[in-house]
């Protein structure tokens, strides 16, 4: 039994020391002191540190296939408080970090996969030769607001600091467009529907080919990230790949190049437009992309090109984010008296949340007010097309059946494909969730995991990837 030695009239003091408070201090003193503290220890490690885990009860036993006898048997009603502490999962950094830092891993690898390949994926290595380039498609201005040029002062003629509140807020809050700004955001998924399928013409078109002939001889594959302005608009990163009819696994064609395939994004872009029908309270309106296109292409000795893992690193930093950079709350909003219990909410983003909340009525079926919270936009994060590289759920079981086959061999089991033993589990949802002194000893175990695995993984780098660019 661990204890702590802290006096109960030291327990303010020692929660300041903490940075804490005396109720989580309290609370934390206790779970210390439970009996099956070092049980909820090893639970909470091997869910990485997760701040909202699920809680499950049952059962699992394992049978011999052929004479039905039990070689193994697990309960929770042997674990801390009966239950068996699983990871979340949650994508979003602001809610788990820790699931957030696995999701980004996972993502770094499946888009590496689909620059530079990785046979251990199932992706051949000669997908490196193929051309694909980096692009950036974003939002069209809805009005001036305040940034930082690259050269002189912002256009109001000051010359804002990196962390200043105005950056991204309109200059003239009472012209600003947010109704064009939040049904951007609304369609963005749409529109880039619309341009991946522009985007198979415009090629077609400069090879000199029909689209027809494009099907039958190459393949149009991406992966892409959705990304929050400060000003509230999204914009997509994408890498942009071509390969031939059967995906990475074939040539492309003679005329594929980066050349071609740059040209054909920015016509794409250019080409597309959704427009939307008028309203009683509203004009018809046309959305389309921003005329800031921009494309690099990837892999070594082209000019102006970006490094793979570079590239698979940033992709990964914002598939665990959402509208963060802009003030908004991480929780979907019921009502518009819950604005008024977000005293942080910047003024501008409480204005495009209250936009999505007036314009719910008059566009039914985009679910506006559903997605207040996310400005509009109700597309996913992280997406990519079938044949770019790897899935996130075959990574996800490729460590689970790791996992697997280390307890079994730890309980003396014989692998499954074997075919001689039956496993038969029965699991409920008991809850989920930390209590706060749970929640502060489950953020220091986070921490250590992060600390020891950064510390490895540059150690790594320095011996035998030196000056390779990327975190995980």
């Amino acid at each position: 039994m661990t204890h702590f030695p802290v006096a109960p009239s030291a327990v303010a003091d020692t929660a300041s020391a903490l940075g804490t408070d005396p109720i989580t201090l309290a609370d934390l003193l206790r779970v210390a002191n439970e009996p099956g503290f070092e049980r909820w220890r090893e639970q909470v490690r091997r869910t990485g540190g997760c701040s909202d885990p699920i809680h499950l009860t049952g059962t699992t036993v394992t049978r011999d296939a052929v004479t039905g006898a039990v070689l193994a048997s697990y309960s929770t009603d042997t674990e801390p408080g009966g239950r068996l502490r699983v990871a979340c999962g949650n994508r979003r950094a602001s809610r788990c970090p820790s699931c957030a830092w696995t999701y980004a891993g996972d993502t770094f690898h499946l888009i590496r996969a689909g620059i530079s390949g990785d046979e251990r994926k199932n992706i051949t290595p000669t997908v490196r030769a193929h051309p694909k380039v980096f692009a950036t498609l974003t939002a069209p201005s809805f009005g001036p607001v305040h940034n930082r040029p690259d050269t002189g002062p912002c256009r109001c003629g000051t010359h804002h600091p990196e962390n200043s509140p105005h950056l991204g807020t309109p200059q003239d809050p009472d012209t600003y467009d947010y109704a064009g700004a939040v049904l951007f955001n609304n369609y963005a998924g749409d529109l880039w529907r619309r341009f991946t399928i522009q985007l198979r013409r415009e090629i077609a078109a400069r090879a000199g080919i029909t689209q027809q002939a494009l099907r039958d001889t190459a393949r149009v594959s991406f992966g892409k990230v959705a990304e929050f302005q400060k000003r509230g608009a999204v914009h997509f990163h994408a890498i942009i790949r071509l390969d031939g009819p059967e995906g990475p696994d074939t040539p492309p064609p003679h005329w594929a190049n980066t050349a071609l395939l740059d040209a054909a994004i920015r016509g794409a872009a250019g080409h597309v437009s959704l427009t939307l029908d008028p309203t009683r309270h509203h004009r018809p309106r046309t959305l389309h992309w921003g005329r800031q296109v921009d494309v690099r292409p990837i892999g070594a000795h082209l000019p102006g090109a970006v490094d793979d893992a570079a590239v698979a690193a940033y992709v990964a930093k914002y598939a665990t984010k959402a509208a963060e950079s802009t003030g908004t709350a991480d929780r979907r909003i019921g009502e518009r008296s819950e604005l008024d219990r977000l005293p942080d909410l910047p003024t501008h983003t409480r204005r495009l949340i209250e936009t999505c909340l007036d314009l719910d009525t008059h566009h039914p079926g985009r679910k506006l007010a559903r997605w207040a919270h996310m400005l509009g936009f109700r597309g996913h994060f992280s997406t990519k097309s079938r044949a770019y590289s790897t899935t996130l759920g075959a990574l996800r079981q490729t460590r689970a059946d790791y996992r697997a086959t280390q307890e079994r061999r730890a309980a003396g089991l014989p692998d499954p494909d074997e075919g001689s033993t039956l496993t038969l589990a029965h699991w409920t949802y008991a809850g989920h969730g930390h209590t706060p002194g749970e929640s502060w000893l489950a953020a220091t175990i986070a921490d250590g995991i992060r600390t020891n695995r950064h510390t490895a993984r540059e150690a790594l780098n320095d011996l035998d990837r030196p000056g390779e660019a990327g975190e995980w």
